[in-house]
């Protein structure tokens, strides 16, 4: 006999992570009689520093039935083609990371290998004038990806970046438009059962009680479920990850903003700068180890002049839990883990913790093969974006400042160091089915980070080497001749 439905949803916690959850849920659960229930209190502040995104975020948006336009003006967003970093490989120096393909139409797998077999016969030009996507950014133009795959414009990519808390009320109205009922009020009690553990309900400060049968914990960084009651231990990755807080403050608006992320290396960190329509964020990740949250915040108002609000320092630890779903309480968000916003995946982990959620929802017993799962994934996915972001840490150049000395002297991941040697070997960028960032991404970071590849694929090999520098030429001819006919963003 199966377990009864699941009817009663408590989520704990709002802000992004709780009404992304709450939105989904409400939309995808629509006609199934389940009362989904928030609890968050106005006295609690939230991270809300997570205001980029990458390509992902179309899929959530899509999910809940978002219109663009309307999730533009109502988040003041902006568009974003991809990350610029300055100074990862000393001062003055630059590479961009597209959110789109390398080449023409068609050739994503196989474009990094002709520029590749080109640079061993002494082309010195940069990926970037293969990227319409990064020819795009730098020109402030925006069109957006066609599906035809024989035209140029189907190598695009985008996202945007926008205000969180804008982005969290919006949702939070499409949510209790379609029934969530949200409670104000601070958990100061929580029922657990006394054989199985599992979470029974959550009473507040203001003496209500909320009975459930699933509880996503959406509380941030201390987990108030996850952590504090169902103990998931929780894996630390400083060393490889050192920084461990984080400077924000905003400035003035652009006048006309850039349509991408730029991530400067510091002293010891790194800093951000995200224009939105209202204004731009700002923020210096840093490492308490190599410098004083006093220095570090110095650092950033030297670097961003006066700011529009005060400061705010946030402190954190990279690292995950090694169980996010734990009985009937499923980590969403921050309190699953956290991995610093440097490629900005932040929102893109809230949202995936969502979908496997749903492809995985239980009955009420909460199954422990679906948690087992829902983990298993969940730890793939979360080692996938730490060895992505320790890819840019460890192979910095032309910085000897401490911080840096520690990352580049760090042994890598076993899982990174296996892609590393792959690349430099043979050109190919390995990669399962489900890793988030594929070839054109780590091809842009591993080359804007000078690691070079010793061969090519040899398929290449079929075509002359004058007749491979023909086919870059054309490509780069077909992107500048697409960009002047894009129009400028206003």
């Amino acid at each position: 006999m199966s377990a009864p439905p699941v009817r009663r949803v408590v989520i704990l916690g709002g802000g992004t992570a709780g009404w992304m959850t709450a939105a989904a849920l409400s939309k995808a659960l629509a006609g199934m009689d389940v009362a989904i229930d928030l609890v968050e209190s106005d006295a609690i502040g939230t991270i809300g520093v997570g205001e980029a995104t990458i390509p992902t975020i179309h899929w959530f948006n899509q999910l809940v039935g978002i219109d663009e336009a309307e999730f533009m003006a109502a988040t003041r967003a902006t568009y974003k083609l991809g990350i610029e970093f300055q100074g990862w490989q000393g001062n003055g120096s630059a590479y961009f990371h597209p959110f789109g393909t390398y080449g023409g139409p068609g050739d994503a797998t196989m474009f990094p290998h002709r520029l590749i077999r080109a640079w061993k016969s002494g082309l010195e030009e940069s990926p970037e004038a293969y990227s319409l996507t990064s020819q795009l950014a730098r020109a402030r133009r925006f069109t957006r990806p066609v599906g035809d795959p024989r035209s140029l414009l189907s190598t695009l990519g985008y996202a945007y970046h926008f205000d969180a808390g804008l982005y969290a009320a919006f949702l939070r109205g499409q949510a209790e438009a379609r029934g969530v009922r949200r409670h104000e009020g601070r958990v100061t009690a929580i029922a657990q059962d006394g054989e199985c553990g599992f979470v029974r309900s959550l009473t507040t400060d203001k003496g209500v009680t909320l009975a459930g049968d699933l509880f996503i914990d959406c509380s941030g960084l201390r987990g108030l479920l996850i952590a504090e009651k169902m103990e998931a231990e929780f894996e630390s990755w400083a060393d490889w990850l050192p920084c461990d807080g984080a400077w924000a403050a905003p400035t003035a608006a652009e006048t006309a903003p850039p349509p991408f992320t730029r991530a400067y290396a510091q002293e010891a960190g790194w800093r951000w700068r995200i224009p939105l329509q209202h204004r731009v964020g700002n923020g210096y990740v840093f490492s308490s180890r190599f410098q004083s949250p006093e220095a570090a915040r110095e650092t950033l108002l030297g670097a961003i002049g006066t700011p529009s609000a005060e400061p705010r320092l946030i402190r954190f630890t990279p690292g995950r839990r090694r169980r996010a779903w734990v009985g009937n309480v499923v980590a969403i968000g921050l309190s699953s883990g956290f991995l610093e916003p440097l490629e900005s995946t932040s929102i893109h982990l809230i949202q995936t913790g969502i979908g496997k959620l749903l492809s995985l929802f239980p009955r009420a017993d909460c199954s422990p093969q679906l948690a087992e799962q829902y983990d298993r994934v969940f730890t793939r996915e979360m080692e996938d974006v730490r060895d992505f972001l320790v890819l840019h840490y460890h192979f910095t150049h032309g910085r000897e400042e401490p911080l840096w000395r520690h990352c580049q002297a760090t042994p890598l991941p076993d899982t990174l160091a296996y892609k590393v040697e792959q690349f430099r070997a043979s050109g190919r960028i390995m990669l399962g089915p489900e890793d988030l960032f594929r070839d054109a991404s780590w091809f842009a970071v591993m080359s804007g980070q000078g690691i070079t590849a010793d061969d090519y694929n040899p398929m290449l090999d079929a075509m002359p080497d004058a007749a491979n520098r023909q086919h870059l030429e054309a490509v780069r001819n077909a992107i500048a001749q697409s960009v002047a006919q894009i129009p400028k963003l206003p």
